[in-house]
């Protein structure tokens, strides 16, 4: 197979923006809906345990859509994966606020499946891109591209508290949003290198270069590949307890309106935006291992000031530090699970999967302690997954000639 010719440098760089724009698409997707769960749950009048259910369909879907994505990619290569699967899966929103309007927790449920499914796969496909221009241009971008979906989130955060204030109805809000994200998603996916990836279709009857589905099954045996999934998993319990659970938290544990919380949810989101931002050069300069640890340890303190501290503005302030905390375990750990491009889909995919059981098991098991001791107290499970994460990123080091470089420098 001949080797595909190497993009100038402003094919590179509308290859860059062009995933920007693809991660800042699927943020404003999750937040479209995360922002109107309090609205949600009044209409459906249901139990703060039932709503976790429903939740639970974004984090089954996802982890379907997780785990068939590397053998996806290796089909039909990264574009049209990425393509396919936020573009059907955006449209699950509707049917689930179709679910909400009739009164259907099970449609719903199966909406937020189907938008979870698409974009777990979504995930895979642009980590596995980003991270291959991430090669291309020689520096860590990686939490670059994760801010760009924190700043889709504080957008779609901002637009839902503006429908939540308007009274705009869930169907409205979401099917306008979905015609939009895909219509962009349109645009910039023509901007994408991704033959460059390593990861372009396989032929079917031909030999591949890539690794067959053994050889990407095999990732679940890898320590390593394991341990930065247990990073992954911490930080993503953080950032995920956030998402689903923290407007609620703030109007049943510390007594704000539905559109206050929002924006509070905003808040967080924004944080997340600014550590991430400002994370690339905190790698640079000290490397994963060191800035994993202190994110783990702000992460702690601000969810253990939001959970303990009875006093609204204390943990709104908070939340702050929480959202810093928890800006950089996920894309360091894809980061990391990306260090070998040949493998990087499989490992992609198992990290991702790994990181996601936080949003398989996070939405039920907060749901059911809220219910019984509160949402605030339901969220100290998260404090010790996020201190697992601290421990165990060793894992995440660089490999041997990046670790050197950055000491040189």
């Amino acid at each position: 197979m001949t080797s595909p010719a190497l993009p100038s440098r402003p094919q590179i760089t509308a290859w860059r923006n062009a995933v920007f724009v693809t991660f800042g698409l699927s943020g404003l997707a999750i937040a479209t809906w995360l922002s109107r769960v309090p609205r949600v749950r009044d209409e459906l009048e249901v139990s703060t345990t039932v709503i976790g259910i429903v939740l639970f369909g974004v984090a089954a879907g996802s982890i379907v859509g997780l785990s068939l994505a590397s053998h996806i990619i290796a089909r039909f290569g990264a574009t049209r994966t990425l393509l396919l699967a936020l573009g059907i899966g955006v449209f699950g929103l509707p049917i689930a606020a179709v679910g909400v309007g009739v009164d259907s927790v099970w449609l719903t449920f199966a909406g937020l499946a189907l938008f979870g499914a698409g974009n777990g796969c979504c995930d895979v496909a642009m980590n596995v891109s980003g991270a291959a221009n991430e090669r291309m241009l020689g520096r860590a971008v990686m939490p670059i591209f994760h801010a760009m979906f924190s700043v889709g989130t504080v957008v779609g955060t901002a637009i839902g508290a503006a429908a939540e204030a308007l009274d705009i109805p869930l169907l409205v809000h979401t099917g306008v949003m979905s015609v939009l994200i895909l219509a962009s998603l349109l645009v910039a996916v023509r901007f994408f290198q991704s033959e460059l990836a390593d990861i372009e279709p396989e032929e079917p009857g031909t030999e591949s270069a890539h690794p067959g589905i053994r050889s990407r099954l095999s990732a679940w045996t890898e320590p390593r590949t394991l341990m930065i999934g247990v990073i992954v998993l911490g930080m993503a319990f953080a950032e995920g307890s956030a998402n689903d659970w923290l407007a609620l938290a703030m109007v049943d544990g510390h007594g704000l309106a539905n559109d206050q919380a929002a924006l509070v949810l905003s808040l967080f989101l924004l944080s997340m935006t600014v550590g991430r931002l400002a994370g690339v050069k905190l790698l640079d300069r000290f490397g994963r291992v060191p800035v994993l640890r202190a994110s783990a340890v702000a992460a702690v303190l601000g969810l253990g000031l939001v959970i303990f501290v009875p006093d609204p503005a204390v943990a709104i302030a908070a939340t702050v530090l929480w959202g810093l905390g928890a800006a950089l375990g996920f894309p360091v750990g894809m980061s990391a699970a990306a260090d070998d491009p040949r493998k990087a889909a499989g490992r992609v995919s198992v990290v991702s999967t790994i990181g996601y059981l936080a949003f398989l098991a996070g939405p039920p098991l907060i749901g059911f302690l809220g219910d019984h001791v509160g949402l605030l107290l339901g969220l100290i499970p998260v404090l010790v997954l996020i201190a697992l994460a601290g421990i165990a990123s060793p894992a995440a080091r660089e490999p041997q000639p990046a670790a050197q470089e950055r000491s040189a420098a």
